[in-house]
């Protein structure tokens, strides 16, 4: 029996990569983006849909069965019935499309992602409903949220140098025969040994994710720091050289330099909020400690009121790293911030602020592919650049779906060796890195 699944909000097809290192084959896939859909039928030789509202409607269910359901969904509000009914309080929402997949489709297993905030205060209603919904249509689930991150994986099972939290439902369709043995009330997914325990940190970008060696000399002129990025930086990383190194202490404050308060731009005013006034009054006190130090940068850079406000404004996260170009660095809306070159934040920022010091450039879209899991091989074709890092900032990181697969299975192995045990033997086989298949093309 060939195991079947299908891939809603399919992206270019993280989820697909899972699938084919189990063995398994995609019979649906949907995606309302034409670009990303283009890129997963180059890839994967399969055709997505394009609405899945048109699909899994009232009226129509043209998605086929299928034993698993894989949905990176969009989180949606939930309007408040009263009735805290599940399916109705999810009306009119992308959720309620997959659910009525489910339930007319019974997928043996179901695995969702969302963004870790779904299980945050703001969305405690949604999170109630779509796990009272996923109870409702027969299924086992965890009250608790499995909120993981690639760099919280370890390498050998598939993890990655990049912090990028994101939230699996992973729900075990049990038959009502079987209720009475097997609760609806689930334990939380536990990774073990695939993941880092109490030591994120030791991960090292330029070591444990392989860099562009062959650039071409187009992407080199895109990639490469422009003449006022470098210039940005060599101001910043002079005020550094002035303080000196000691072992585990930190060179610069933790809190956000702002020079415009030094430069007497920023003032405290009354109505100003509580976090900009405790901002100020910090950088104000690290000036009076350090005044002779920062009095002779300010007069060796006498045009920094020049460059771009929040160029004027420089986060130090890297303790007692010697130089900004032994770093990771962001420029971002808020300011210049340099942090130890171990992770990369999530995939979403990278597309336009994340700088490997030592290579002064951003990383590649090849690089940026690795991070998420993707093989080499996988293809954008002539895609522009930009395009193509929206969509791996949208998509999943392999390797976490693949452990969070891997740990559902042993939970519910018992139930599932009697509703499909093909799924239970298919993950079970599978290697613990999913990279081992996945390098090889084999589609």
């Amino acid at each position: 029996m060939s195991i079947k699944f299908a891939d809603l909000f399919s992206g270019i097809g993280g989820f697909h990569a899972i699938g084919t290192v189990f063995g398994w084959s995609g019979t649906y896939a949907c995606d309302i983006d034409s670009n990303a859909r283009n890129i997963y039928n180059l890839n994967w030789q399969f055709e997505p849909s394009e609405d899945i509202t048109q699909d899994a409607s009232e009226t129509v269910m043209k998605v086929p069965k299928h034993e698993v359901l894989f949905a990176g969904f969009p989180c949606q509000p939930f309007s408040k019935s009263g009735k805290q009914n599940g399916m109705d309080e999810a009306r009119g929402t992308l959720f309620w499309n997959i659910a009525n997949i489910i339930k007319i489709q019974k997928p043996k297993l179901v695995i969702l992602e969302n963004v870790a905030n779904l299980a945050g205060p703001r969305h405690k209603h949604e999170w109630e409903v779509i796990i009272g919904t996923l109870r409702e249509l027969n299924y086992r689930v965890s009250d608790e949220p499995l909120i993981i991150s690639p760099h919280n994986i370890l390498p050998q099972y598939g993890g990655r140098p990049q912090t990028r939290p994101r939230i699996y439902i992973a729900a075990t369709y049990v038959p009502k025969n079987l209720q009475k043995k097997y609760t609806l009330f689930a334990d939380n997914l536990n990774l073990g040994s695939a993941t880092v325990k109490n030591n994120s940190t030791s991960w090292n970008l330029l070591s444990d994710l392989k860099m562009d060696s062959k650039l071409t000399k187009k992407q080199v002129e895109v990639l490469k720091l422009s003449k006022q990025e470098e210039y940005w930086l060599k101001v910043w990383e002079n005020l550094l050289n002035r303080f000196p190194i000691v072992k585990n202490e930190s060179r610069l404050p933790g809190f956000p330099i702002w020079a415009d308060v030094w430069l007497g731009n920023i003032k405290i005013k009354r109505n100003d909020p509580v976090w900009k006034k405790d901002f100020i009054n910090k950088n104000l006190m690290f000036y009076s400690n350090n005044k002779k130090v920062i009095d002779a940068w300010l007069k060796k850079y006498s045009k920094l009121k020049d460059i771009p406000a929040s160029r004027r404004k420089f986060e130090w996260q890297a303790s007692d790293t010697s130089s900004i170009y032994d770093c990771l660095i962001q420029l971002r809306p808020s300011g210049i911030r340099v942090k130890r070159a171990n992770y990369v934040p999530a995939a979403v920022a990278i597309t336009q602020t994340s700088i490997v010091g030592k290579l002064h450039r951003k990383l590649s879209v090849r690089e940026v592919a690795r991070l998420q899991g993707l093989p080499d091989w996988f293809s954008f074709k002539n895609q522009s650049d930009s395009l193509t890092y929206k969509q791996l900032g949208n998509g999943i990181s392999v390797g976490a779906g693949y452990q969070c697969i891997k740990a559902v299975i042993e939970r519910d192995k018992e139930i599932l060796n009697i509703t499909c045990k093909q799924i239970v033997k298919s993950v079970t086989a599978a290697p613990k890195n999913p990279d081992t298949v996945l390098r090889k093309k084999t589609i």
